[in-house]
């Protein structure tokens, strides 16, 4: 293993990829046995390994720093040749799935892969070859101008997590302020986001009328796996949301109001979770590591040998800088079996948040990686990877006293309220991208009136204060995962259902909570969502009642708590 700043990137040889896929699809035609398809399976499996650490690393540093021009060129390269690959890595899917030893495959591996492997015939093809790079280039060309995008506050050169940090203020002229300038700068960048947009909408929707898709969503569910439910599934989940999380919610909203002695809750206040501030951590970025480092060595073997391999290798980028992508995520170099947590500290406790939730990713791509010899069954589909992630938010709740101090109660409640408010927001994002596919030919004012239509259904107390540019429904634009992951967002809402589901078990047994839990994170993506939920001994949260069951206990606690 290397540390992370002196992993060398090397362009991935091109040529020696193609020659290795043509060479497996054949064998995979011609195979004799189960034992010389399996090898070459496995040959080449490595081979991508190897090509998908350097692309990992590559996008790692772009993301890093989106003005350094060399890996911003690579990375249009790497869309080209990963691009042109499509036509042969197809040949080779269809090889295996015809292949005469499929059923071994599945004997000795699970069905899963070969479901994997069977949407991606129906989700690829040369026929989108072009539309597919030009995809990256837009998703790109989002990221780097929203990095990019800066204003001036109280003397400040601010970018938007900059800003966020005195949207906590207790000064609610400053909060107001900084809110406004928050406003503007979307407001400034809107025509081109909006013309990104707009190009990546007619894109996708083109996509799928090549590949025979009735819809791009039918396109975007398959894409993601979304073998188990359907679109009205996922509206019935949201109608769930509706009914019992969004009265939870406005209550919540309304003892804030009370509590910070404003007539009514703007926006601007709905981040100040208490009158004499939110609770910040304490220490620098590097005390708050090694705070977390001795968390997981306290929290459990597994966790403690993870941690201290993130340490050691340095495998976490956590500082704001100019021309940093915004936002937090956590990816995996698989040559070196090492997952790497990417994030923007702004002071505030979303960075303990970070050192929780990646931290809950990487774990169980720690684990995976080191267990699951199929590298596509590692990690799963996003409504249970999230589940790692949001539930270790839970099972950190005991050493918050070390990050939090006297505070730390404080923590815990406003973590507990902002866990639960953002469901609806979230619901908000999926009903909008819904209906963004649904009408692709809408104009960006139409979206915003959509957009500002479904927030007031799902989220009745969000007021902005009169700022034409959202009350018009200009906020959808600062959620990234609209732009960069389509129909990537009501995954965390589902997630935390059962993230709130193991948070009840840990108040009467933290044992069998974490054995739960860590049999989840071991499973990776063997199985289809529904069977992993069995595996997690975790309710499906489509079924009606549900999503009562999992939050009730929340509400609960926070009318003790708030």
């Amino acid at each position: 293993m290397i540390d992370f700043r002196q992993m060398p990137y090397k362009r991935p040889d091109m040529e020696a990829m193609k020659r290795c896929i043509e060479e497996t699809t054949a064998v995979m035609q011609n195979a004799k046995t189960y034992q010389e398809a399996r090898a070459a399976f496995f040959a080449l499996q490595e081979q991508e390994q190897q090509a998908a650490t350097m692309m990992s690393l590559c996008s790692v540093r772009n993301t890093i720093d989106t003005t350094d021009e060399y890996y911003d060129g690579e990375m249009k390269w790497l869309r080209e040749q990963n691009a042109a690959l499509i036509p042969l890595r197809k040949k080779y899917r269809e090889a295996l799935a015809a292949c005469a030893f499929r059923a071994d495959f599945e004997a000795e591996f699970g069905s899963q892969m070969f479901k994997i492997i069977d949407a991606s015939l129906k989700t690829t093809d040369e026929k989108i070859i072009q539309d597919t790079i030009r995809e990256g280039e837009l998703r790109q060309a989002y990221q780097k101008d929203s990095a990019m995008a800066m204003t001036e506050f109280r003397g400040e050169r601010c970018n938007f997590y900059g800003l966020l940090k005195h949207m906590e203020s207790t000064d609610r002229q400053e909060r107001k302020e900084a809110f406004e300038a928050w406003a503007r700068l979307y407001e400034q960048i809107s025509p081109k986001l909006d013309q990104q947009y707009d190009e990546l909408v007619q894109l996708r929707v083109g996509m799928a009328k090549k590949l025979g898709f009735k819809s791009y969503t039918d396109l975007a569910y398959l894409d993601r796996h979304r073998f188990d439910y359907t679109q009205e599934d996922a509206a019935n989940f949201r109608a769930q949301i509706r009914d019992v999380i969004t009265p939870a919610v406005a209550e919540i909203r309304e003892k804030q109001r009370q509590r910070l002695g404003v007539d009514k809750l703007r926006y601007y206040d709905e981040a100040l979770i208490f009158p004499e501030g939110n609770a910040d951590p304490i220490g620098n970025m590097e005390e708050l590591v090694k705070k977390a480092q001795k968390m997981y060595r306290e929290m459990s073997p597994e966790t403690g040998e993870f941690f201290d391999f993130m340490v050691d290798y340095h495998l976490f980028d956590l500082e704001t800088r100019p021309g940093k992508r915004m936002g937090g995520y956590m990816t995996r170099f698989p040559g070196y079996k090492a997952p790497f947590i990417f994030s923007n500290f702004n002071g505030t406790s979303a960075d303990v948040d970070v050192l929780t939730h990646e931290a809950g990713h990487a774990f169980q791509g720690y684990l995976a990686m080191r267990s699951i010899p199929i590298s596509m069954l590692s990690g799963s589909t996003s409504e249970i990877n999230e589940i790692h992630s949001m539930t270790m938010e839970h099972f950190a709740y005991p050493w918050m006293d070390s990050f939090f101090g006297e505070r730390s109660e404080q923590y815990l409640t406003a973590h507990l309220i902002g866990a639960l408010a953002v469901i609806p927001y979230m619901a908000c994002v999926d009903e909008f991208q819904h209906r963004v596919y649904a009408e692709p030919d809408m104009t960006a004012l139409e979206r915003r009136r959509v957009w500002r239509e479904i927030e007031k259904v799902y989220m009745p107390w969000r007021d902005y204060d009169g700022q034409p540019f959202l009350e018009e429904g200009g906020f959808w634009m600062q959620k990234q995962h609209i732009f960069l992951y389509p129909f990537y967002y009501i995954d965390y809402a589902l997630a935390q259902m059962c993230a709130f589901q193991y948070y009840s078990l840990m108040k009467t047994d933290r044992k069998a909570a974490w054995e739960n839990y860590l049999r989840l994170c071991r499973a990776g993506g063997t199985k289809g969502y529904f069977d992993l939920l069995k595996v997690g001994d975790l309710l499906n949260p489509f079924h009606d009642g549900t999503v009562e069951k999992s939050v009730r206990h929340v509400i609960d606690e926070l009318k003790e708590r708030y």
